[in-house]
């Protein structure tokens, strides 16, 4: 039996770890391209794998010239063009 254990990350964890603003992961977040797995009090906690790899693949679409709004549409499953 195989169980997914996810490694939950605090902003600033996410900041650290893997070089990203705070001001991005806050905007990012807002705009709904950084999901939040839970919170705990007013710290929020991020699945940091799924950052990694979204913040790579949202750095890569936006070099490409893709606005983030398409990009955050492709991300939570929306129809448009294929980017990823």
């Amino acid at each position: 039996m195989k169980t997914d254990i996810v490694e939950c990350l605090s902003a600033q964890e996410i900041g650290e770890k893997f070089e990203i603003p705070y001001s991005k992961i806050n905007y990012y977040t807002c705009l709904g391209l950084f999901d939040i797995v839970r919170k705990v009090g007013n710290k929020r906690l991020y699945d940091g794998e799924q950052v990694k790899h979204r913040f790579q693949t949202i750095s890569r679409l936006v070099n490409e010239g893709y606005p983030l709004s398409l990009i955050r549409k492709k991300l939570s499953g929306g129809n448009g063009h294929e980017l990823l």
